[in-house]
């Protein structure tokens, strides 16, 4: 077996002439993973079984039976991520303004073929690829971040609305010191929840308003934000109740830029540290350790000396929908969201815990070291 790394994208060609595909196929595939066929038909064939691979479609416009314009428009509708070159004579130009005018095609490229010429091309159609792929991955991104943020917003909602038909219900009541106080309370975890709302939603439109038109042509932000940086913004903004913040503590071992939309992972990062306090409340001593680390790989870890997760519950966790608080708004979905986003950009989110000696999240986030 050969330990060759496999070239980063796979090029599909198409031309009814067994020397062309020959030909081309030689010329480069140290750079791309060719793929050839013969006509429209074989090279639809083609694509429906590694059309998830394929980044670049060049194909011939003269071919028996179908033409490569037919190609191309069965292609731009079916497999739109794929960037589509067209090779022809001289001759064709003048029937093949429409095919342009219309975007089916990327480039022309002119018979007879030159390698460079191929090459130059094939650069600027991948790097097209690669674009295409990278605003994808982006708006997938924010897809799962807004429904997370619904999510978000919901749980605590749904705590204000049951505390508030308490509190509404008691009114009308005679009650002792004693109810009085426990009305205090819920009023307390009513204004926290509250808090909480406005701050996710404060910072995520202030993410979103600022990183908005800082993106460079390329796609990617001007300004680079370390893990360390959005750690401690959010222990600025976050809602803590009573003596919550003193519980935590910040270890960095090493620091590293996140790549991926930061908002995205502080919204993660909120969600965890959420999940950790709620479940040191009551603990003794109750501590919660947020450790940044940059070898071997780049980690956020959120520690606490919380009661655990019982085993059943932890192995479905970031499959199902399984909360432990449902009576205070929970739906069990926020892992499922954090997990989602995580995946979104290449990473990960790993849980380990005990009963009774409590809960390691990792957040794992891919290697991009040059």
């Amino acid at each position: 077996m050969s330990d060759t790394m496999q070239p980063p994208f796979s090029v599909l060609f198409v031309d009814d002439d067994e020397m062309s595909r020959n030909h081309f196929a030689r010329a480069i595939h140290k750079e791309y993973c060719v793929h050839v066929a013969q006509g429209v038909d074989e090279a639809m064939a083609m694509l429906s079984e590694y059309g998830a691979e394929i980044a670049v479609l060049v194909t011939d416009f003269r071919m028996p039976g179908r033409h490569g314009d037919d190609l191309l428009r069965q292609v731009a509708q079916e497999y739109p991520q794929i960037v589509r070159i067209l090779v022809t004579a001289y001759a064709d130009k003048d029937m093949l303004l429409q095919t342009v005018n219309t975007g089916d095609v990327f480039r022309i490229l002119e018979k007879p073929l030159r390698v460079e010429t191929v090459r130059e091309v094939l650069q600027l159609a991948t790097a097209r690829y690669t674009e295409r792929e990278t605003r994808q991955q982006r708006l997938l991104a924010m897809d799962e971040t807004l429904a997370f943020l619904a999510h978000e917003l919901n749980t605590p909602l749904a705590t204000i609305s049951l505390f508030a038909r308490t509190v509404e219900s008691d009114v009308a009541e005679q009650y002792d010191p004693e109810r009085q106080l426990a009305i205090g309370q819920a009023a307390t975890s009513m204004l926290n929840n509250a808090q909480y709302c406005l701050t996710l939603i404060s910072s995520f439109w202030a993410a979103v308003h600022k990183n908005g038109g800082q993106q460079s042509a390329s796609g990617t932000g001007t300004q680079e934000v370390r893990a360390t940086r959005l750690i401690a913004t959010l222990l600025d903004t976050y809602p803590f109740a009573g003596s919550q913040r003193d519980w935590v503590q910040v270890d960095v071992q090493g620091d590293f830029i996140v790549h991926a939309m930061p908002n995205c992972v502080a919204l993660v990062i909120s969600s965890l540290l959420s999940n950790a306090l709620r479940a040191l409340d009551g603990t003794p001593a109750p501590s919660l350790r947020l450790e940044v680390v940059d070898t071997p790989e780049p980690e956020i870890r959120i520690r606490d000396n919380g009661p655990g997760i019982a085993p059943e519950i932890k192995a479905r966790l970031l499959l199902d929908p399984v909360t432990t608080y449902a009576g205070s708004g929970g739906h069990g979905m926020g892992m499922i969201f954090c997990n989602r986003i995580m995946k979104s950009f290449g990473g990960c989110l790993r849980i380990e815990s005990t009963l009774g000696a409590g809960t390691t999240v990792t957040m794992g986030f891919p290697c991009l070291r040059s």
